[in-house]
């Protein structure tokens, strides 16, 4: 019997080349008020990041998973959403938090081990990040859901990483977004590893975007070291999911400059040569050398930046090693609703074994 046959074409994005010059055509509509604020997320998030892994390395913070070489791909895709959206992290968005203006003092004491870091404003519509490969696309899914339902003109944008892709959770909250049309928009970092698992070992599928298909929605691939190619694919995403024609998937391709985490040794299973090739595509000097070409960059600029980017990471980090130790009780008294005689016995046991 023969075969039945669909054939399919993914859309690759870019519109930034390494150089710094820009494809006119396909340049989405950003002021140069947005292309400085998306520059000086970006060098935050770098910052940031930079210095809580040196934390980490000094003992004062615990496991970390740096997201260098990542910036553009998150900080252009949070940057289309609107403050009433909702975003869904993972454990490497230091640029999609910045640019959502999740207080940096909270992020450097999540990271520090004190998960109040994770209480979100009330003023901001941000999930809390998550560390369980996969499992923020089911709550991402749940709130397009509920969003849906309570007729709100709001959208999802949920990220993971390539590794997300080969869980079960990836699966069912794709096929659920699909079923009932829900605003939501899956942000897949393409970082080309799962830890030491190359993606070539995850999946045969020629791209990540393509698993969209499946689904019936939409899949694109989007260069994701290109800050503008981010948010032009995000914006249309976004507008496509708000006016009630589905979901997205938008296959981030980008590269993990650093370690999976703080506990990892990339060195033993990639390349110098090809960490180097990739350091090539720097998504920071790529748009310095756009905003220098366009009269948007200078070096006093830069020196601004740098500046007010390091003193807000110190600031960030003093307000965070000033915050107290929780009380030994928060540990046991907000599992039930009224503490059990077991777990009394524990926190007693435990207030014993302090003093």
């Amino acid at each position: 019997m023969p075969k039945d046959t669909i054939g399919f074409s993914i859309d690759y994005l870019s519109i930034l080349d390494e150089v710094g010059r820009a494809d006119s055509k396909l340049m989405p509509d950003l002021t140069e008020h947005d292309i400085r604020s998306l520059y000086e997320s970006m060098v935050l998030a770098r910052v940031i990041d930079d210095r809580i892994l040196k934390l980490q390395r000094e003992g004062r913070c615990g496991t970390y998973a740096s997201s260098l070489g990542q910036e553009a791909s998150q900080a252009g895709s949070a940057y289309a959403l609107l403050e009433r959206d909702w975003m869904f992290p993972y454990f490497r968005d230091a640029g999609s938090m910045v640019v959502r203006k999740f207080p940096l003092s909270s992020y450097v004491l999540y990271w520090m081990g004190d998960e109040r870091g994770m209480k979100i404003p009330d003023s901001q519509n941000n999930f809390m990040v998550c560390i369980p490969v996969s499992t923020q696309v089911l709550h991402a899914v749940g709130a397009a859901f509920a969003l849906k339902m309570q007729k709100k003109n709001a959208v999802v944008m949920v990220y993971m990483g390539d590794g997300a892709t080969s869980k079960g959770d990836f699966h069912e909250g794709l096929n659920f977004a699909g079923v009932f049309n829900l605003p939501v928009v899956f942000v897949v970092e393409n970082n080309q590893y799962a830890i030491s698992v190359p993606v070539s070992r995850q999946t045969a599928s020629k791209t990540l975007a393509q698993k969209a298909i499946a689904y019936g929605i939409d899949g694109v691939k989007v260069d994701g070291n290109d800050v503008f190619a981010m948010f032009a694919a995000a914006k249309a995403a976004i507008e496509k999911a708000r006016s009630g024609k589905g979901p997205t998937l938008i296959e981030s391709y980008t590269y993990r400059v650093g370690d999976h985490t703080t506990s990892d040794d990339a060195s033993r299973y990639r390349s110098k040569d090809e960490v180097e090739a990739w350091k090539k595509k720097d998504p920071i000097e790529r748009l310095r050398k756009y905003m220098e070409s366009k009269g948007l960059w200078t070096q006093d600029y830069e020196a601004f930046v740098t500046k007010d980017a390091a003193e807000k990471a110190e600031t960030a980090i003093k307000q965070a090693e000033s915050v107290k130790d929780q009380p030994l009780e928060d540990l046991f008294g907000f599992m039930y609703d009224k503490m059990p005689e077991k777990l009394k016995e524990q926190l007693n046991e435990a207030k014993g074994e302090s003093l």
